[in-house]
């Protein structure tokens, strides 16, 4: 399909379907990333503050427990 038609196709699209076509566009381009990029996201986010601030907490040494508790307690109310 050559780019002149397809720019014609999109732009005969009605504007609600123009943004899915742009939102699909975006998903595909996250989805095949190189995955150089993604590594590179994971050591910034790795080296902010918020990660870890739970690691001291003797209630969530096992979330999963922690969360069924919370659970049974709230939702029984």
């Amino acid at each position: 399909m050559r780019q002149n038609n397809l720019q014609s196709i999109f732009n005969a699209l009605p504007p609600d379907a123009q943004k899915q076509v742009m939102d699909f566009i975006s998903f595909l381009e996250a989805r095949y990333k190189p995955a150089s990029s993604r590594k590179v996201r994971r050591a910034r986010l790795r080296k902010e503050p918020f990660i870890g601030i739970w690691s001291r907490r003797e209630d969530m040494r096992d979330s999963s427990a922690w969360v069924r508790n919370v659970r049974r307690n709230e939702w029984s109310k």
